[in-house]
């Protein structure tokens, strides 16, 4: 895979011999890639991504996968706070308010491409692609709800949420019921702290744990509608047991 180099970004630091473990995806909201990369590269700005893909597919590539790019910013997976010490970080030449508002196939096509390379290079499983939305529930919503998971999904490429059997409904509830969890609102964050959400303050502030079911839904659903915890609960169920049973 060919990569644009002749751009470089001085936005990173040292990793500190942190294993890369997670792939982030995000847009970039700006008007064009020209901008984008102009963006990603000036000092000033104090942030960066390792990959940026054009709307024609071309990746750029402007922080050496072995630094620490900033492009994280304040975030948390499973239990990490310095996300950008442990990830790789790819921009997309999207804006939901542009002309550059949809997610064209030479993009999806580069991206994928990408991952592939980046998965068998540092061994990154399919839990570990994620959203920006996912690792920063209460202040991001991108790649946002236009993203074409299910692509990536019928790639193999991400985490595939089967059905599942009677039976294993029934285990999860048992499981609840033998460690005293009724509340079906104390199950669904649980659930997210399992996955690797963000939730150490959700349980006494409705707003954030409203922000970050409108999160899952964009990210996993693929609609931000009204909140339902009904729906969410099953939904969540499902990935928790995908969840456990994928390893690659």
């Amino acid at each position: 895979m060919k990569y644009i180099t002749k751009y470089k970004s001085p936005n990173y630091n040292s990793r500190n011999n942190s294993k890369i473990q997670l792939i982030i995806i995000h847009y970039t909201a700006l008007k064009n890639t020209l901008d984008a990369v102009s963006y990603l590269c000036k000092k000033e700005k104090k942030v960066s991504s390792h990959y940026l893909i054009s709307q024609n597919g071309s990746v750029y590539n402007l922080v050496d996968d072995k630094f620490r790019a900033w492009h994280a910013g304040q975030a948390f997976w499973q239990e990490i706070t310095d996300i950008n010490s442990i990830s790789i970080g790819i921009e997309l030449d999207y804006s939901p308010s542009g002309k550059n508002n949809k997610f064209s196939p030479k993009m999806i096509n580069s991206l994928k491409k990408l991952i592939i390379k980046l998965k068998k290079k540092y061994k990154i499983n399919k839990n570990s692609i994620l959203a920006h939305s996912d690792i920063a529930p209460f202040r991001k919503k991108d790649p946002g709800k236009k993203f074409p998971w299910q692509s990536l999904s019928s790639s193999k490429l991400i985490l595939n949420l089967k059905k599942l059997k009677k039976i294993e409904i029934k285990i999860m509830e048992q499981w609840f019921d033998m460690h005293n969890i009724h509340s079906k609102k104390k199950k669904i964050i649980l659930v997210f702290s399992l996955i690797g959400y963000d939730t150490r303050g959700v349980y006494k502030n409705s707003k954030l744990y409203n922000k970050l079911i409108s999160a899952y839904k964009i990210r996993y659903l693929n609609r931000e509608d009204k909140i339902k915890k009904k729906s969410i609960y099953n939904d969540l169920i499902k990935h928790f047991f995908n969840y456990m049973l994928t390893k690659n």
